[in-house]
C-alpha cells in the first residue's frame, strides 16, 4: 500500500508515540544519565506542552501572515511603492532584534505569560512572509499583469485572479521559514511563564537536568521536521493544482 511508504505519516507516528511513551521512559534516560533522581519531566503533560506550543506558533504565525502578506500587497502597489524600504527596514528591525529582549521589555508592561511571547514571535516571523510576498509579487511578469488589464480586469481582480496565485510558491516558502523558526523560537516562552516545549528544557537548564533538556529539544526538532515535511507536501500539492489549470 502507497500510503505505508509515506515519510510524514511515519514522522507523524513517531511524534504522538513519543508524546504517549515519553512518561514511561524512565528506564531508558535513567541509563543514559545516570545519577539523575528524576530522570523523566513529568510535572506536566507532554501532550498538554505540544497543544500550548502549537497554539503560541499558530496564533503568531497567523498574525505574521495577515501583517507580511499585507504589507508586501500594500508597498508592490502604485499608492505605496515609496514606503517599500521603510516597511522592509522596520521588518528587518523586528527581526534582528533578539526574542529575549523583546520578552524582557514587553513582560514588565504586558505582565508573565503567552501575550509577550507571541509579540515576540510575531516580531521575529515577519520579515521572512514579508520578503517572499515581494519577491513573488514582483517576479510576475509585466506582460501577464498587461493581459489581465486588457481583459478588462480591475486591479483588485489582477491581484487576486492572476498576481496572488502566480506568487503562491514564493510566499508559501516564505511562511514555510517563519513557521518553523517560530517552532524552535517559542521554546523560550517558556521563561516567562507560557507553556511549551522549551518548558522542560528551561527547567533542565536551571536544575542541571540533561535528560529533561534532551526529552524537550527532541520534540521540538521532531515537531519541526513534521512541520517542514508538511509545508512540502502543500507545495507539491499547488504545484500539481495549477499544471492543472
Amino acid at each position: 500500500m502507497k500510503w505505508l511508504r509515506d515519510p510524514l505519516l511515519w514522522l507523524v507516528l513517531l511524534f504522538v508515540a513519543l508524546l504517549w511513551l515519553m512518561p514511561y521512559s524512565g528506564g531508558l534516560f535513567g541509563a543514559l544519565f545516570p545519577g539523575l533522581p528524576r530522570p523523566v519531566y513529568l510535572q506536566e503533560s507532554f501532550i498538554s506542552l505540544t497543544q500550548a506550543h502549537f497554539w503560541l506558533v499558530g496564533v503568531s504565525s497567523a498574525v505574521a501572515i495577515v501583517i507580511g502578506v499585507g504589507a508586501g500587497i500594500a508597498v508592490t502597489r502604485p499608492a505605496g511603492r515609496e514606503f517599500r524600504p521603510l516597511v522592509e527596514t522596520i521588518a528587518a528591525i523586528g527581526q534582528t532584534f533578539p526574542p529575549v529582549a523583546v520578552l524582557a521589555i514587553a513582560v514588565p508592561v504586558i505582565g508573565f505569560g503567552q501575550q509577550p511571547a507571541i509579540i515576540a514571535l510575531i516580531l521575529y516571523g515577519v520579515l521572512p512572509i514579508l520578503q517572499a510576498t515581494l519577491a513573488g509579487l514582483t517576479a510576475v511578469p509585466a506582460a501577464v499583469s498587461s493581459v489581465a488589464e486588457g481583459m478588462g480586469m480591475s486591479a483588485g481582480e489582477r491581484l487576486r485572479k492572476v498576481e496572488l496565485p502566480l506568487a503562491a510558491p514564493v510566499i508559501l516558502a516564505g511562511v514555510r521559514t517563519s513557521v518553523i523558526i517560530n517552532i524552535g523560537t517559542a521554546t523560550i516562552a517558556s521563561t516567562v511563564g507560557a507553556n511549551t516545549l522549551g518548558t522542560p528544557i528551561i527547567i533542565g537548564l536551571s536544575g542541571f537536568n540533561s535528560a529533561y533538556i534532551v526529552q524537550g529539544a527532541v520534540l521540538v526538532a521532531l515537531a519541526a521536521i513534521v512541520v517542514d515535511r508538511g509545508f512540502e507536501r502543500l507545495a507539491q500539492y499547488l504545484s500539481r493544482h495549477r499544471h492543472v489549470r
